[in-house]
């Protein structure tokens, strides 16, 4: 049994298909400011890094860091 913290990063980008795509990072650098994320992602999106499957990305639409505790209550017996 243990208990098990987890933190993602998760930018969101509009595409040119009007659709919505998503880049997740685990563990981001907990003192990441919302103006290196907003930078990074500008760059993204100015060197063209990734075609989603509905088009280039073309804007930011959401930055949010996601934090989660897994609580793990219960241990199967070892064989």
């Amino acid at each position: 049994m243990a208990i098990m913290n987890k933190t993602i990063l998760r930018m969101t980008f509009n595409t040119a298909g009007n659709k919505t795509f998503a880049i997740s990072l685990d563990e981001p650098r907990p003192d990441v400011s919302k103006g290196e994320i907003e930078a990074a992602m500008e760059t993204v999106i100015e060197k063209n890094i990734f075609l989603a499957p509905s088009g280039e990305l073309v804007s930011k639409r959401d930055i949010r860091i996601v934090g989660t505790t897994t609580n793990d209550m219960y241990d199967p017996p070892m064989a």
